[in-house]
């Protein structure tokens, strides 16, 4: 079975701002949650700033937002607004 690459058009990045630094596991956490997402290409965790790239033809930018904010939430964490 052959793997189709996106369309470059169809890749997107979302950037999220948080509240504090994540530590190191919670980094860890956060990537195995969003990560594991079908039609998440990479998750960037660095310096209170997330940067997520998907397939915009998998997922919806609103749908990235909401399991990034529950799963920063359940880490005890906050986006900032």
């Amino acid at each position: 079975m052959s793997r189709v690459s996106p369309r470059q058009d169809d890749i997107k990045k979302i950037s999220v701002d948080i509240q504090k630094e994540f530590c190191e596991e919670c980094s860890l956490a956060l990537r195995r949650f969003v990560g594991k997402m079908n039609g998440v290409h990479s998750i960037d965790v660095a310096e209170g700033r997330i940067v997520i790239t998907y397939d915009d033809t998998k997922l919806t930018k609103e749908n990235v937002l909401k399991i990034t904010r529950d799963s920063i939430e359940k880490l005890g964490y906050k986006m900032s607004e």
